[in-house]
């Protein structure tokens, strides 16, 4: 990403490599509008097991503003070092956002009674979870199994009471709360056309595109997300969450030319995922953000309020910009690894969280790979090439939630990785494959 007096817009890819092979993963920007919302309470662990590990450095601390105390930025400047550990832990003082606000009671998470002495291979050495934390800008990291931490570590001065900015983990969310009306009756079916729910998109190439191929970034339509500063994906920033354009449907309708047949050709696109946010709120007849409140985080027992930005008109930019502390994303990937049953209740239905991690036979062109990119590609979600099904939550400078629905493994972590294609994601996948080798049971 250039560095320039203008704000910079990428809007987001992860560069993954395993062994000589790099591996392209794409995430997503910001949002804007009200109501930010207090800043995370979270409940102490119990007094009898190994709680969070806190460290005040971190990488490259310095260059980060350890020093001035980590400064947050501002509209201008929160995409780049300095700013980025202040600004990805306080996005929500920065944009305008809504709040999601967190569950009466806390659903309980245990914790082991020490950390797994886990070792990784990486680039032909061997590393522990330390190595890790010294090698690499990770504002956290948590590996749970079922109900149980095993792994809660923060670096910079962060605490489990910061809420981490998702990016792109945020269009996992979405297809997450699009399963959800699905099964309610309130979308019909992932085969409708976009403009069944928003008018609006009439006479469009989105309007006419259906809710399956935009789930799957497979819409055909022209949309250049190069993260340049002058491309499509920076117009779509500034219409939305630094909010100099009007949001709403009017920051989707620019890009209007078909470039070739919807269910072709994979094209990652993070305006689709806005259509996505547009149906959604038609459909449910509220706010994303209300609708993930009463539908998930609540359910879930989500510890701390959190935040999504929105825009001018009050839509929530749903490509990107969710805001939650590390255990609560954790619970989100736990959600997942149950395929969608939390503690006996069934939130999200098994059979969208089963179609929107795997890839049909009938769809080559989004099936994982062995050369670059290896990840295929569900429901916004991103898909291993494993024999078992795993699959992972991604957004820019190094934002990702793995899971494991077989051994019931997650990893979160959160991270401020200085470019926007960073192959330093390729050593979190390594460590992610030493958990799924060693701690699973």
């Amino acid at each position: 990403m250039r560095d320039s007096g203008a704000v910079e817009v990428p809007m987001i890819v992860e560069c993954i490599r395993t062994a000589a092979v790099w591996a392209a993963l794409v995430a997503c920007l910001a949002a804007c509008a009200s109501d930010t919302g207090q800043r995370a309470q979270a409940p102490a662990s119990p007094a009898t097991a190994a709680g969070p590990r806190f460290e005040q450095s971190g990488p490259d601390a310095d260059e980060f503003g350890a020093r001035e105390g980590y400064p947050v930025g501002n509209r201008d400047t929160f995409f780049r070092v300095p700013f980025l550990v202040g600004s990805q832990s306080h996005q929500d003082e920065i944009f305008p956002s809504r709040s999601v606000r967190r569950a009466a009671t806390p659903s309980p998470l245990g914790r082991a009674a020490s950390e797994p002495a886990l070792r990784y291979d990486f680039q032909g050495r061997s590393f522990a979870i330390d190595d890790y934390m010294a090698r690499n800008p990770a504002t956290g990291l948590l590996v749970a199994r079922d109900d149980t931490i095993l792994v809660e570590r923060y670096q910079y001065a962060r605490t489990d009471r910061d809420r981490f900015t998702s990016w792109s983990m945020a269009k996992t969310v979405t297809s997450m709360l699009v399963g959800i009306a699905i099964g309610e009756g309130r979308i019909r079916s992932v085969d409708d056309p976009a403009a069944a729910y928003v008018p609006a998109l009439a006479n469009t190439e989105y309007g006419r595109t259906s809710l399956r191929h935009l789930l799957q970034m497979s819409s055909g339509v022209r949309f250049v997300e190069e993260y340049t500063g002058t491309d499509d994906v920076s117009k779509l920033a500034s219409d939305t969450f630094r909010q100099l354009g009007r949001g709403g449907v009017a920051s989707v309708t620019p890009y209007n030319e078909r470039a070739v047949a919807a269910g072709t050709k994979f094209s990652y696109a993070s305006v689709e995922t806005e259509v996505l946010g547009l149906v959604l709120a038609a459909a449910v007849g509220r706010s994303v953000a209300e609708y993930l409140q009463d539908k998930l985080w609540q359910p879930i027992g989500a510890e701390a309020d959190a935040t999504w930005l929105i825009d001018r008109s009050g839509q929530e930019v749903t490509f990107c910009c969710f805001n939650a502390v590390l255990r609560d994303y954790a619970r989100l990937g736990l959600l997942l690894a149950h395929d969608g049953n939390w503690r006996g209740r069934q939130l999200v239905p098994a059979a969208w969280v089963r179609d929107a991690t795997s890839v049909r036979t009938d769809q080559p062109h989004l099936r994982p790979r062995t050369a670059t990119p290896f990840f295929g590609y569900g429901y916004q979600t991103w898909i291993f090439p494993e024999d078992r099904r795993m699959f992972a939550f991604l957004g820019v400078r190094g934002q990702a939630i793995y899971v494991d629905p077989a051994s019931r493994l997650v990893l979160v972590t959160t991270a401020v990785r200085k470019l926007p294609r960073d192959p330093g994601g390729a050593e979190t996948v390594a460590l992610w494959r030493a958990v799924t080798r060693d701690l699973a049971r």
